[in-house]
């Protein structure tokens, strides 16, 4: 594994926004439809001392994965259980997919000013903001990844808890097993397993054209 401490320390802005509008979402989401737990418990705030987690962070930076602190909720004060659950956990990802076309589109913004399209400087700040924006997008495309303790896992894992808690039970524990194998093989071997690159790169180069960000 190579550590380049030039791209990971204009990586680190990127992950502190990506997890703490990932998790700030989840907890306004839950918070929406009805569950207060997560702001009781000080989590519905956009402050990232609220949301980072000092390990899964540093493993972030070194590693290339890592986590933020879970955000709680209650599933009795949802009125909709099954449906708010999922809601609840697709609100982080979705949440990245859109910080990063936001950043994009400020990127996009300040391309067509000269400054920023012909100086060394001003390209330098375009391309780090692009690489916030694919950063965000990868956040998006890994944490729906089915398989505990990632969000997408919350699809299925919701009706198994009532269906076949043995079945969740294993899962969670063979699933979650698994994914830090894959992740440390991918690492280790340098070779994708899931496609998580490509899919954020399909999503980085859509999203460029239709802004029509050249």
């Amino acid at each position: 594994m190579n550590f380049d401490i030039a791209t990971t320390l204009k990586t680190i802005p990127a992950a502190i926004i990506g997890l703490t509008v990932h998790e700030y979402a989840h907890a306004l989401m839950g918070y929406k439809l009805g569950d207060s737990t997560a702001k009781e418990q000080g989590r519905l705030t956009l402050n990232p001392l609220k949301h980072i987690d000092p390990l899964g962070f540093l493993l972030i930076i070194v590693a290339g994965f890592g986590w933020a602190k879970p955000v709680q909720f209650d599933p009795d004060n949802l009125k909709h259980k099954h449906r708010d659950e999922i809601l609840i956990a697709l609100a982080g990802p979705v949440s990245n997919l859109l910080v990063g076309i936001l950043l994009l589109g400020i990127a996009r913004l300040l391309y067509a000013f000269a400054y920023f399209s012909r100086t060394d400087f001003g390209l330098q700040i375009v391309n780090l903001l692009l690489l916030w924006a694919v950063i965000n997008f990868g956040l998006f495309v890994f944490n729906l990844i089915p398989l505990p303790p990632l969000d997408g896992s919350h699809i299925y894992m919701t009706f198994l808890k009532e269906t076949n808690p043995a079945l969740l039970e294993k899962i969670y524990k063979y699933g979650t097993l698994a994914l830090f194998l894959v992740i440390m093989i991918e690492n280790r071997a340098n070779i994708e397993i899931l496609p998580t690159s490509s899919i954020v790169s399909f999503i980085t180069k859509t999203c460029i054209s239709l802004m029509g960000f050249n």
